[in-house]
């Protein structure tokens, strides 16, 4: 009976699969409006300021980072709570693939949030004209608190490792 249990719940990690599938489409969805950003920028490049130029390119690379982290997240998701993907040969094999845990995956996932924070940030700042006062007062607030929360994770990680070490 026991056994029975067990086997069904370790078959039950499989319930995970159509998530990361799920997030496989909005890596697509992500795709959708990066080509729709850049088809929007090729034709008034010329005629734009070279503000709207570094606002339009952080936009892009906003969304690149927010791909990077949704791939970040699926690969590794997959890999730790559901299968390892069998892939160990292939030359285009990312290295970290396989080698990020838990914890690890956490750290990457506040980082790559404090970085599309930082962006949504920067391109307020480059736009102070047209942004309230209160809006980007509340910007560095929620930005403020995804920095002290990645330092504060990142803190917790660093004092397991160091208990661990000690036994």
């Amino acid at each position: 009976m026991e056994r029975s249990i067990e086997r069904f719940l370790f078959a039950s990690r499989w319930l995970m699969a159509p998530f990361y599938l799920g997030l496989v489409g909005a890596l697509a969805a992500l795709m959708i409006k990066f080509i729709q950003e850049l088809v929007h920028l090729v034709p008034v490049l010329l005629d734009l300021k070279d503000s709207q130029v570094i606002l339009a390119v952080l936009t892009l690379v906003d969304l690149s980072l927010a791909g990077n982290l949704l791939l970040m997240v699926i690969f590794s998701g997959y890999e730790n709570f559901v299968s390892k993907i069998d892939v160990a040969d292939h030359p285009d094999r990312p290295s970290w693939m396989g080698k990020v845990d838990f914890g690890g995956l956490k750290l990457k996932l506040i980082a790559s949030i404090v970085a599309i924070s930082g962006i949504h940030l920067l391109k307020s700042f480059m736009d102070l004209a047209n942004v309230p006062r209160d809006e980007l007062f509340w910007m560095v607030v929620i930005h403020m608190a995804f920095v002290t929360s990645g330092l504060l994770l990142a803190l917790m990680d660093w004092i397991v490792a160091r208990a661990e070490a000690s036994h």
